[in-house]
């Protein structure tokens, strides 16, 4: 299999947990695909090829959760299937339930932090550690709360953090529901293809999955559901596509590629050994580099891939526009959309001092990124964040 790090003009892509390169089968996948004519909904021979895409699709993902096919829903992507199953009104059944409020906490992708369909009013953050965990013993404390009020909560925990890649303690988070009419839907976009997905063990009622974090195309997310008799309201109406519960024409070539990558992800959850391995070596060398070197969440568990760290005095951007100018890609621990960096939500929320945060740098990487891409990244970092101490130091005298 082709490397999927470097790119044929020498550059290292460690940017994984943005979006993963899609992989050469894939690729081969979709590019047959892009040819073929077909609308799924529709009843002659070109249609049904396209619908048994679809299907095919379909059960690839369900597999990848262990639950049936029926749970699945594709969506445009993970940010759709997220505001989809933030939804107060739920049907159960022949019957509703109606959600009063939304408890989640300050670290979850933005999507899920403003709010979905939930009111402002109803909307709360609940407090997580300098560590990025879930203060468990106080969402315990406000569902329960709120259930002997009357309300309904619904909560909405990720499995694995974006930015830091700490592992939120999911079926904790669960059983801090029991004996409430709360349900719990969990953002899984970084944990598909890293981490088993255990809807059961977690007691997640529903997830969301992305396409292109596990090296599928763009363009495709899923809705996953526990029980597909407990399912939100449809986001998008008037059409019957996905067992009306998502309208549009569905886009059969990126779900299709989305299947097979899911595929692919679920016969590797468990090999990553390596590459912690990796992740855990940077990090030494990045303290080494500069003793005053900040790892956030380092201590709790994490993705095994992801390094989220920061050095007192080194403003991300300068670094990765240097670092980018150097052909090697990383990220910052937030970006917003004019592209310029701020200071990370999610590192606000753990306490982070907006100073610190500022110099947030993450570097993610992939199943075939090696020592060799590692090194080339230090050598860099030692360079760039030497000199922007010495301007910055020079500046102060």
């Amino acid at each position: 299999m082709a490397r999927l790090t470097m790119t044929d003009t020498g550059r290292i892509y460690l940017d994984h947990n943005a979006g993963a390169p899609m992989r050469p089968c894939v690729v081969e996948l979709v590019r047959d695909l892009l040819t073929r004519a077909g609308n799924p909904s529709s009843v002659h021979g070109e249609g049904r090829a396209a619908r048994a895409l679809i299907e095919a699709a379909r059960a690839r993902v369900a597999g990848l959760c262990g639950v049936p096919a029926s749970c699945v829903t594709f969506t445009s992507g993970a940010t759709e299937a997220n505001v989809t199953a933030l939804s107060p009104l739920w049907k159960a059944g022949r019957g509703e339930r109606q959600f009063t409020r939304l408890l989640t906490c300050g670290t979850e992708h933005p999507s899920v932090t403003a709010g979905g369909r939930f009111p402002a009013a109803a909307r709360e953050l609940l407090p997580v550690g300098a560590d990025g965990i879930l203060d468990v013993a106080a969402l315990a404390a406000r569902v329960q709360a709120l259930s002997a009020a009357g309300e309904m909560p619904l909560v909405a925990a990720q499995a694995a953090n974006s930015e830091t890649g700490v592992l939120q303690p999911l079926a904790e988070i669960a059983r801090a529901l029991d004996g409430t009419s709360a349900i719990l839907h969990v953002d899984a976009v970084q944990a598909a293809g890293r981490i088993a997905i255990d809807m059961a063990g977690w007691r997640a009622d529903s997830i969301a999955l992305s396409a292109h974090k596990i090296g599928g195309p763009q363009g495709a997310g899923a809705l996953v559901l526990r029980d597909a008799g407990l399912r939100p309201a449809p986001l998008l109406t008037g059409g019957g596509q996905e067992n009306w519960n998502r309208a549009g024409t569905e886009n059969v070539v990126a779900i299709a590629g989305f299947g097979l990558a899911a595929e692919l992800a679920a016969a590797e959850t468990g090999g990553w050994d390596e590459i912690a391995a990796f992740r855990d070596g940077l990090e030494r060398a990045l303290c080494h580099i500069w003793s005053d070197t900040v790892v956030f969440g380092a201590g709790v568990p994490r993705l095994a891939n992801t390094c989220c760290f920061a050095v007192p005095g080194v403003a991300a951007e300068t670094a990765l526009i240097a670092l980018d100018l150097g052909g090697i890609a990383v990220s910052s621990g937030s970006a917003c959309s004019s592209g310029k960096v701020g200071v990370s939500p999610v590192l606000a929320a753990m306490g982070v001092p907006a100073d610190l945060a500022r110099g947030a740098i993450r570097v993610s990487l992939g199943r075939d990124s090696g020592p060799g891409e590692i090194e080339r990244f230090l050598a860099a970092w030692r360079q760039i964040s030497g000199r922007i101490r010495q301007a910055g130091a020079g500046r102060a005298a």
